[in-house]
């Protein structure tokens, strides 16, 4: 008999085999049995929980194929959201607003979620507008993999002035004519010099990080996501970085699933980290919530092609075939699955020829590897991956660099970028993630509704009808076809017996609304593994314990969140919550 019943449901199972239900009855934290209300409503006993769906429409729990979960889960609490914001006037007023309750030694950080494209001004922050409203706390604001902006009292904090050196190879920051900083800080030659900024901020420490994880987790399970594919990065380092998600993994408090790939952080060092690592962790080593799964995004420094499209594309250095060659051969040896960063074409050829000279006879067709991004790709490349047992996994970082694109190659490029219609075409397994928090949002439905409108965040069309997804094809992509990705078919993507009871009760039906609705969906009700993690509305008795409360002076009470309890903009003034 079921631990619990979930009938009169719109249930969406993404099962070819049984597309529709109404009802699902879970135990152990399983699916047990899926079908009309009447079928499963004999599995009910005295014991059974029932709840009555009121017929909201019901899918699988949501699977982010790339993301940086782990990173952000330890930061979340210190940031400040711009994703929904409509205007820079209310993003400057958001930071004027939270600079009064900033404390001294803390920081207010914008990092991720947002671009000028959205906002009414069409147009950037200024240096100096960052200081009018906050001229004594220190400020980091980042955008895109473009530029940060560092106030005076944040240059003052980390002591750049006149005759600070900037450790970065190549980084940039503005100096006026006097040789002093202005705050603006360039991605030169990538986004490194800017998360190595960052870097220098203080930190939560460890239990106020787990708490914040914990806040993260709840606030991705509000949007009805469940799993993700971690692809580290930004300094994160394994396993020193990892404590946090390994702690709330012991105490059974992880209410999303992690796959999780290392990511060596030391140019040219890469292939004594990688032997380092395979002596203490292998892939698939870990239990349903957290575990490892194989190697990247990036395996080689010099691998990395630089997805700016504000500037021209980089050429990888000479040297990346060699730098590549060893690391692959001692992972591909050792049966690691790896994933590649790539956005262009030209990079593709390269790391695509040294990937199936060194997995000839290697077993890489059963590694379930993944190619990430592929912006520009063409088919050719995309038959490549196939034929070398690849899956592509694509994100929405286009919808977020629109005009920039635009600008750089010119509105007909921009209606081919992000080919997701080829790729589906390859017969490639394809799956879609955010590439979350530094540039997109972790908000699947943006990403969601991007794949479906063509639109970008501004609300400017990016693809022509005919390379728009159906919305039955995006949510394929967010459920069903992750599961490839981190070597667990069967296992999840699917409301079906014997699959995790991991599901989402969303709260307006995705397949009736409007299509510019979408981005507004949440979950009033998900489970993971069976459990309730995230209840609110109609569910609101089933929530889940209060959380521990954040820092008193953190963001995301006041400001909110994706997913996250929010305060309101109203208009073009902001509204903080009460």
């Amino acid at each position: 008999m079921a631990d619990m019943i979930l009938f009169n449901g719109k249930v969406t199972t993404m099962d070819p085999e049984q597309p529709e239900a109404t009802a699902i009855a879970l135990k152990g934290g399983l699916i047990l049995d899926v079908g009309s209300d009447a079928d499963i409503l004999r599995l009910k006993s005295a014991g059974t929980e029932v709840i009555d769906l009121n017929g909201q429409r019901v899918i699988p729990g949501l699977i982010d194929s790339h993301t940086h979960i782990i990173r952000q889960g330890n930061n979340f609490a210190m940031e400040l959201r711009w994703d929904h914001v409509p205007s820079l006037a209310d993003g400057l007023a958001m930071l004027k607003a939270q600079a009064q309750r900033t404390p001294a030694g803390q920081w207010i950080r914008v990092v991720g979620g947002w671009s000028a494209d959205q906002f009414a001004e069409k147009r950037l922050p200024t240096i100096d507008e960052i200081n009018a409203v906050a001229p004594e706390v220190p400020v980091y604001v980042l955008h895109l993999y473009d530029r940060a902006w560092l106030n005076k009292a944040a240059l003052r904090a980390l002591g750049i002035d006149k005759h600070f050196y900037e450790p970065f190879v190549s980084g940039r920051l503005e100096r006026d004519n006097q040789g002093n900083p202005t705050g603006l800080a360039m991605a030169r030659p990538n986004a490194q010099p800017l998360y190595a900024l960052l870097d220098m901020a203080p930190k939560l420490d460890l239990e106020q990080q787990i708490t914040s994880t914990k806040h993260y987790f709840r606030a991705l399970n509000g949007l009805g996501l469940t799993s993700a594919l971690d692809c580290a990065g930004g300094f994160l380092n394994y396993p020193d970085d990892y404590g946090v998600i390994s702690e709330l993994n012991k105490r059974g408090e992880q209410t999303v699933r992690i796959g999780y790939q290392l990511f060596a952080q030391r140019p040219l060092f890469e292939l004594d980290d990688f032997k380092r690592w395979n002596d203490i962790v292998k892939p698939d080593q870990g239990n349903d919530y957290l575990k490892c799964v194989g190697a990247g995004e990036m395996l080689v420094a010099s691998a990395y092609d630089f997805e700016d499209f504000s500037y021209p594309r980089p050429e990888l250095p000479k040297r990346m075939e060699g730098d590549l060659r060893p690391v692959l051969e001692f992972l591909l040896e050792n049966g690691w699955p790896i994933r590649f960063h790539c956005t262009y074409e030209e990079s593709a050829h390269r790391l695509l020829a040294v990937l199936e000279e060194v997995g000839r006879d290697k077993g890489l067709e059963e590694l379930n590897w993944i190619f990430d991004h592929g912006e520009t790709i063409s088919e050719s490349t995309m038959e490549w991956v196939t034929r070398l047992g690849g899956g592509i996994s694509y994100q929405n970082r286009i919808a977020f660099q629109a005009t920039a694109y635009r600008d750089r190659y010119g509105e007909a490029a921009l209606n081919d970028v992000m080919p997701v219609k080829k790729m589906m075409a390859s017969g490639a397994p394809i799956a879609a993630g955010t590439d979350a928090t530094r540039v997109s949002s972790y908000n699947p439905w943006l990403a969601i509704h991007w794949a479906v409108s063509g639109k970008g965040r501004g609300g400017d069309v990016i693809w022509q009808a005919q390379n728009r997804l159906s919305r039955q094809d995006a949510l394929q992509h967010w459920t069903a076809a992750g599961a490839w990705f981190s070597r667990e078919q069967g296992k999840k993507g699917q409301i079906k017996a014997g699959q995790f009871a991991d599901i989402a009760v969303l709260d307006r039906d995705y397949f009736a609304i409007p299509e510019d609705e979408i981005i507004e969906i949440e979950a009033d009700l998900t489970f993971s593994g069976g459990r309730i993690v995230h209840a609110k509305g109609p569910f609101a008795d089933h929530a889940p314990a209060p959380l521990p409360e954040l820092p008193d002076w953190s963001p995301v009470p006041v400001f909110g969140a994706p997913g996250a309890s929010k305060g309101r903009l109203s208009g073009s003034s902001l509204v903080a919550a009460e």
